[in-house]
């Protein structure tokens, strides 16, 4: 009877073990997305900023050319446009702080990757194991299944 007990405890723990790893594998997977869509949404930001940017340019460029005064720095230099400028300078320099975050968001996308390759890859080996041992019990009873029948044969 006790060996019923250990092995039905083992069972568990095996089973508890298997779910434990399948509940790692997918927090690891869980944060690989989030990582992703953090990457997406400063990518998608940078390509924001950087379009909000050039068509202030072409307003720029416009406004000049309406009152074609071309030098930031003449008394007669469009309102619109100085005001243009500052806004497009400020949007590209948030673009280029997004840039660097946008390169410590991959880091991290990366990191993350890797941490959920490690679990796979040991989530596997543990797999392997537990077939083999699987199959070491399915061959050992077809062993006694075996040898019993021999004596049963043998016997008669």
């Amino acid at each position: 009877m006790a060996g019923v007990c250990r092995a039905d405890r083992g069972d568990f723990w095996e089973y508890e073990s298997m779910k434990s790893r399948e509940t790692l594998i997918r927090l690891k997977r869980f944060q690989v997305d989030e990582k992703r869509r953090q990457v997406a949404q400063i990518e998608m930001m940078i390509a924001e900023f950087e379009r909000m940017a050039n068509e202030l340019d072409r307003e720029i460029v416009a406004e000049q050319t309406r009152a074609n005064v071309h030098d930031p720095a003449h008394y007669a230099y469009p309102t619109y446009a100085k005001a243009a400028r500052q806004r497009r300078d400020n949007l590209m320099g948030s673009a280029g702080e997004l840039k660097g975050q946008l390169d410590d968001a991959k880091a991290a996308l990366a990191e993350a990757f890797e941490e959920l390759k490690k679990v796979e890859i040991l989530d596997e080996r543990e797999s392997a194991r537990d077939r083999a041992a699987d199959a070491v019990r399915e061959q050992a009873e077809m062993d006694r299944i075996g040898l019993s029948r021999r004596g049963a044969y043998l016997g008669a």
